[in-house]
């Protein structure tokens, strides 16, 4: 499948991404959170591992090079560009639960990233067990000497991008993230552009 869809804030999508076909998420407007998982297209038992990447690159953040390894330890899809430098590996999905625990139970109805990939993954028969750690495309999480994760202010900007080749037929699912009570967003949730490519 050829083509760009503009997502809107707060909003899911999902694609299947052709072997060598490409995909590229542009932040239009800057400083949004573009919360990402993906399988195998043919077998979704196999899907994205953050220990198994983490490990593989030796570092916490994705850029340019970065290749997204399943839970069999082979590749998904690999980061051929990256205009940014740094994504999260560690902050996880926004949720209604952690929404409640971190800023107060007057949030438990606003919409979360979980809410987002429950409902686009159900579209391919996944369900609750099937979420796994996420990538956070933009999302910027420092880690402290101590140890401890900060969410703070984006380091992207509007128009910037990264591209992703699969290296296997694969099913994408995103969450656009809705969240509005951490900088992760700018506190301002915005559209952002996925657009899928024939290999070169």
């Amino acid at each position: 499948m050829n083509g760009t869809t503009v997502v809107a804030p707060r909003a899911a999508w999902s694609a299947v991404v052709r072997e060598h076909e490409t995909l590229t998420i542009t932040d239009l407007h800057g400083n949004q959170a573009v919360d990402f998982l993906v399988y195998d297209a043919h077998d979704t038992a196999i899907r994205y591992s953050a220990p198994d990447t983490i490990q593989a690159q030796g570092t916490i953040f994705l850029t340019t090079g970065s290749v997204l390894l399943s839970n069999e330890h082979t590749p998904l899809m690999t980061v051929l560009r990256d205009d940014v430098g740094r994504h999260d590996t560690l902050g996880g999905a926004c949720s209604k639960e952690s929404n409640t625990l971190r800023y107060g139970h007057h949030t438990w109805s606003q919409h979360a990233c979980v809410d987002n990939f429950l409902a686009e993954g159900a579209k391919y028969g996944l369900g609750k067990r099937d979420l796994v750690s996420n990538i956070n495309w933009y999302m910027n999480v420092p880690v402290e000497a101590d140890g401890t994760l900060g969410i703070v202010d984006g380091i992207s900007a509007p128009g910037l991008s990264l591209t992703l080749r699969a290296d296997r037929d694969v099913l994408v699912l995103v969450s656009n993230c809705p969240q509005i009570n951490n900088p992760c967003n700018g506190f301002d949730p915005t559209a952002v552009e996925m657009t899928i490519e024939a290999a070169p």
